[in-house]
Formats: structure tokens, C-alpha cells, sequence
């Protein structure tokens, strides 16, 4: 092992699966879990062919099992001995307008997003306070920054909760742990594949990840990714009116 070791949630696909490819190369091992284990393990034999000399340990999670977030957290700190870095990644992109009968959807994506993050983020600080140290990681999204309508209503909110969690966290100021939140902007992913029409300012997955990435290991308190042009976009959104927002994102 190499004694550095991050945990990533939602790792099957998308942001997750991309980082987890780059974290190995930046030489850390993995602890990947997510609901679809066939999906993990291919991604485990592509990292190992690539890098024999990384562990990639497994596991399945949903992470709205509030009760499984717990265990399978402190199952990989057994077997690894010590988590240095947990990605609250995990997320779901469902939603719909309000009042047009899809609460569903809605609810699904809340839990996961929210509820689910609130798990891991519990799970992750007991590891850290235990252990005296730890790197706390929340992805968030740009679309946190002020509220969206229609299918991204519950979404953004969800992600805005994330945000506010990861401040609160870092508040706290609990010894040897530090707590960053990545906003990424539009990062090609699993995600958004359906999406069809040309979206502005999007990124191919494995470039927007690389931002990410970079951000992550510099272990910075708020991270806009890519930096050009959403720190830019980031601080207009805040200042905006809510009409001219609409147009921009």
C-alpha cells in the first residue's frame, strides 16, 4: 500500500470513476464503493493493469442505507489501517418542475444527495477524529450557488445543503481535519449524457475532473472547477439578479 488512501462514493461511474483513475496515477489507493459493483470492477482491473502496485478495495453502497454508509466507512479503515481522504461524491440527477406530480423523483434525489451526504459526512468525521486527521471532500455544483428552476430546483437545493454542511464543518475547526467543497461547473459525465442540445462551457469529463483533482490535492477550503470561466460566472451568480442568472446558466 502506499499509506495515503481515499475513499470515493458514486465511484462506478462519471466524476467518481474519473478520479478514481487519477488519484491512483497521483499514487494513492482506493477505497471505491457504489451500487454497482460489476461497474467497480472493471474499473478496478483497468486501474491495476495500469498501476499493479495500487490496492483498490471494493465495496457496495447505497449511500440513502444510512446504517451501510457507517459500516462499510469503517470497513475500510480496518482493512486499510487509515483513511486519509473521503470524497462525498455520490449523487443523483433527477427532478421536476413542483406540482407536476413527480415528488418521486424529487424525494429520491433529496435523499441521496442530502440525506446520503449527511451519512457519509458523519461516517467520515468519526474516522477522522478517531485517527486525528483526515481530508473531508463535498462535491457540490455551481447550480448550489442560487436557486434553479424547474427539473434543477431540488437538485441545486440539495447541493447548496452540501455546501453549507461542508462550511459548518470547517467552522468547527476540528483538529487535523480540513473540509473542502468543489463547485464543478458543466463536466461531461454519465449525468448529463442525455442531455442532447450544446451546453455551454461544458467540459469533456476526464479535463473537468483533472480541475477537480488538482483542487482537491492542493486541500483548498472552496474550489470553482474549472477555474475559467466559472470562478468568473461564480461570483456574477452571487451578485446577479435572479432574471439574468436564468440566461446565463
Amino acid at each position: 500500500m502506499s499509506g495515503r488512501t481515499v475513499l470515493i462514493t458514486g465511484a462506478s461511474s462519471g466524476l467518481g470513476e474519473e478520479m478514481a483513475r487519477q488519484f491512483a496515477a497521483l499514487g494513492w489507493d482506493l477505497a471505491l464503493c457504489a451500487r454497482r459493483t460489476e461497474r467497480l470492477e472493471a474499473l478496478r482491473e483497468e486501474i491495476t493493469a495500469r498501476h499493479p502496485e495500487r490496492t483498490v478495495a471494493l465495496k457496495a453502497l447505497d449511500v440513502t442505507d444510512g446504517e451501510a454508509v457507517f459500516t462499510v466507512f469503517g470497513e475500510f479503515a480496518a482493512e486499510f489501517g487509515t483513511v486519509q481522504r473521503v470524497i462525498v461524491n455520490a449523487g443523483l440527477g433527477k427532478g421536476a418542475a413542483y406540482g407536476t406530480g413527480r415528488h418521486d423523483a424529487n424525494r429520491q434525489t433529496a435523499m441521496t444527495n442530502f440525506v446520503g451526504a449527511l451519512a457519509q459526512s458523519e461516517a467520515a468525521m468519526e474516522i477522522f477524529r478517531r485517527q486525528g486527521h483526515g481530508h473531508l471532500v463535498m462535491i457540490s455544483s455551481v447550480s448550489a450557488l442560487r436557486g434553479m428552476r424547474k427539473a434543477m430546483t431540488t437538485y441545486a437545493a440539495t447541493k447548496a445543503g452540501v455546501a453549507a454542511m461542508a462550511e459548518g464543518l470547517r467552522s468547527e475547526r476540528v483538529p487535523g481535519v480540513d473540509v473542502s467543497v468543489v463547485y464543478p461547473g458543466y463536466i461531461r459525465s454519465e449525468m448529463n449524457a442525455h442531455v442532447q442540445q450544446k451546453t455551454r462551457f461544458m467540459v469533456d469529463t476526464a479535463s473537468g475532473v483533472r480541475a477537480m483533482v488538482a483542487a482537491i490535492e492542493k486541500r483548498k477550503a472552496k474550489a470553482y472547477v474549472p477555474a475559467w470561466p466559472w470562478v468568473p460566472i461564480a461570483t456574477a451568480m452571487k451578485l446577479l439578479p435572479l432574471s439574468v442568472v436564468r440566461r446565463l446558466v
